[in-house]
This record gives C-alpha cells, structure tokens and sequence, in this order.
C-alpha cells in the first residue's frame, strides 16, 4: 500500500520460506547467532568441529525419529553438515506439512526444540538446521525472488523505499542477500521482533 513520501509497504507472498545479515546499526539478523571462527585454526580444531556437527545430527536424527513415532508419521530423515552447521530434512511422509504449520510456525518451534535436545547432550548450544517437506527450500527461493524483484522495483524509480511484512530472521537474512546483489539500493531491518522487517531503498 503506497504511502507519503514514495514508501510503499509491500506483503510478503503468503507462503512463508538462516548467517549475517547487517542492519544499519551494525545489529546482525539471523536464525543463530553469528559462527565464532578461528581462521587459525589447525587441521585438528576442523575435524573435531565437523565430528562434534556429526554428533549434532545424529543426537537430531534420534530425537526427530522419537518424535515421528509418537506422532504415527511417516519420514525419512537425512542428516548432513552444511555451511559450519548440522543439517537435518524430514522428508516422504503424508502428514508432514502438519509439522510445518501456517508461515512454517511449527516448524521453527521444532527446530528450537530439536536444538535443545542436542545441546542437553553436548552441552553445547546448536545452530542445527531443520527442514521438513522441503519447506524451507521452497521458501527461500521464493523470498529470493521477493528480494530480487523489490530491488529492480525501487532501481527502476517507482518508489524510493519499500517496507516488506514481517518476517523471521531466516527469512530476512535471505531478502538481504538477494538484495546485495543489486548495485544502486541497499537493505536494513527495522522494528523489533515478530514485527522486524526488511527495507529496501535506494542508496544516494
């Protein structure tokens, strides 16, 4: 909905689809917190991270199955390590988008749980992340696409911001790196959570 002063709020597609992304006043937007890295790390410090990751999916793995069971869904579990993080999908099951939920609510309230079963075993807090059915693959290229086109909008001159819905961090880390790919606009956060979101404008 157009507003004064060339803004425009613009909704988000209503199918909803995690690591920095800087907002203006040097705050960081993700579904973790920031990776600590030790870019002088040896060989050895690598190994035992990926191991401990591994564990990460396994104890993940274990607690999704259990779940699964007392659910009487079907799914296949996939465990992975992706980007520094443990990577688990649950995929195959009919009654899956149940554990998705309206804008993937159930979802991030699973993935949370799941995070806190494997820090109670490794004592270590989890940047664990889920997916089930596909959904937050799904999503992200589709806030890709949001984040591309709000971009080509406000460089082709039809307004000089635009404020798009609410979203999590997840999904605002994504708009903010397709948006980075365009010369000529740049993105912050604003607000606070659950009604932090993105703006897009055009740099002067």
């Amino acid at each position: 909905m157009p507003t004064a002063g060339g803004e425009t709020d613009t909704v988000a597609p209503t199918q909803q689809a995690d690591p920095a992304e800087s907002d203006s006043d040097g705050d960081t937007d993700s579904d973790t917190d920031a990776e600590d890295s030790d870019e002088d790390g040896d060989g050895d410090d690598e190994r035992g991270s990926e191991d401990l990751l591994v564990r990460e999916g396994d104890i993940a793995g274990d607690y999704l199955e259990r779940l699964l069971d007392l659910v009487d869904y079907d799914g296949d579990i996939d465990l992975d390590v992706e980007a520094g993080r443990a990577v688990v999908s649950i995929d195959g099951g009919d009654d899956l988008e149940k554990l998705v939920g309206p804008r993937g609510n159930v979802l991030e309230a699973l993935q949370e749980l799941t995070r806190l079963a494997v820090q109670q075993e490794t004592g270590t807090r989890s940047r664990l992340m889920l997916d089930i059915a596909g959904w937050r693959a799904d999503r992200r290229q589709e806030l890709r696409d949001l984040g591309r086109a709000t971009a080509e909008r406000v460089l082709a001159g039809g307004d000089e911001r635009v404020r798009l819905q609410p979203m999590t961090p997840f999904e605002r880390k994504v708009v903010h790196d397709a948006v980075a790919t365009f010369d000529g606009v740049h993105s912050e956060s604003e607000g606070e959570d659950p009604r932090r979101r993105v703006v897009v404008f055009r740099q002067t």
